[in-house]
């Protein structure tokens, strides 16, 4: 992370305790649920990296500076670091991005331009995981936001060891690159 967006600086964070969103416990609400079944929006994999990392960092307040988008730019090309982009009438609305390693998924931001689509882009991008292998899908921190959808804390020492855990496996990230497959709705 950095302090902000004009901070050349980088630094680890290592909290103490761990926001995860559990793969089998996202929170799909009614209204979320009703939102995915009216349907009018495009939800894609990795066909506009960029412009999702350009729409996390556009905030009055952001830890992504020049360095960091380089670095996931990076990754991106290399095949570690994903986005799953939410459109709606030809637009790019919403989305989120992360780094892969083993069978572990690091969310590092998301976004939203209008009701609700970082929301979709990460029920979809949770179902994908689960398909694709996952184990863990790491938040870095607990909020608000996150909670609502069924993220929750976890000691540090609980955390590495699932983090080791995920490391040993071989989780691809496959994402459709259009029409990713909608997630289940029912309990």
């Amino acid at each position: 992370m950095s302090e902000g967006q004009d901070d050349p600086e980088v630094f680890w964070v290592d909290p103490r305790f761990r926001g995860v969103i559990p793969l089998g416990g996202f929170h799909i609400s009614r209204s979320l649920a009703r939102r995915i079944r009216r349907g009018g929006y495009e939800v894609t994999a990795n066909r506009d990296f960029g412009g999702v990392l350009a729409g996390c960092a556009d905030r009055p307040s952001t830890w992504i500076n020049a360095e960091i988008a380089g670095a996931y730019g990076a990754l991106h090309e290399a095949g570690h670091c994903s986005s799953v982009e939410v459109w709606q009438d030809g637009a790019l609305v919403g989305g989120t991005y992360g780094v892969t390693l083993g069978g572990a998924w690091f969310g590092e931001s998301m976004f939203s331009r209008r009701a609700d689509a970082s929301k979709l882009a990460l029920a979809h991008l949770v179902h994908r995981l689960r398909l694709d292998g996952f184990t863990l899908f790491d938040t870095q921190f607990l909020t608000p936001h996150l909670a609502s959808l069924g993220a929750v804390e976890i000691p540090r020492m609980v955390y590495r060891r699932r983090l080791a855990n995920a490391l040993r496996l071989d989780a691809r990230f496959r994402g459709p690159a259009k029409g990713m497959p909608p997630p289940p709705l029912t309990r």
